[in-house]
């Protein structure tokens, strides 16, 4: 069974800013650099038909090219931190495409996405990080911004199950508008 999600693709030059933030941070796990990505909806360990059925539902969604900036350095886990991240601005056109993958994993029968969506690139995990630690990574890293970029089109991706972190595999990818069609064959 496949383990698929949608997301966003990063520019080189915004991936290569974002490695630059890599530091030393006791129980951090760094993602690969060639691993960034914006999940907009993770359909996990799908069977072949459920899986068919996404891909159908992502083919129908059209969107217009949209330009999006990151704009900070956060953690996930409050008083335990599991995760950095660098937050993505969200804007009109990236809830709308998000939404619309919503819709297309309901299509396909997957169950609602129970957590609201919060767009971000996740840079590290982190394990018995103190608190005190991330606190100090963020107050040196935190105030990372980029110039906005221009999303012109989205990706299945694939990775194996229990590798969070990658790596991960184009299986389609979805130009906007005004290149409707997928890229890529299907290789589920």
């Amino acid at each position: 069974m496949p383990r698929l999600f949608t997301g966003l693709e990063l520019p080189s030059r915004i991936v290569d800013r974002l490695a630059l933030q890599r530091g030393k941070l006791v129980g951090a796990r760094w993602i690969d650099p060639e691993n960034y990505h914006i999940t907009l909806r993770f359909a996990g360990d799908i069977d072949a038909v459920a899986a068919n059925a996404f891909t159908d539902a992502l083919d129908d969604i059209e969107f217009d090219s949209f330009e999006i900036s990151i704009d900070g350095l956060g953690s996930f886990g409050g008083n335990k931190p599991r995760s950095l991240f660098a937050s993505v601005k969200l804007n009109a056109a990236l809830e709308r495409l998000q939404k619309a993958h919503e819709r297309a994993a309901r299509i396909a029968g997957l169950p609602p996405e129970p957590r609201n969506f919060t767009p971000h690139v996740t840079l590290a995990r982190l394990k018995d990080s103190r608190p005190a630690a991330v606190a100090e990574y963020l107050s040196y890293f935190g105030g990372f911004m980029s110039e906005p970029f221009r999303v012109s089109r989205f990706v299945l991706f694939s990775s194996r199950a229990n590798q969070g972190g990658g790596p991960y595999l184009i299986e389609e990818c979805y130009p906007f508008r005004g290149a409707k069609g997928r890229e890529a064959g299907a290789m589920l």
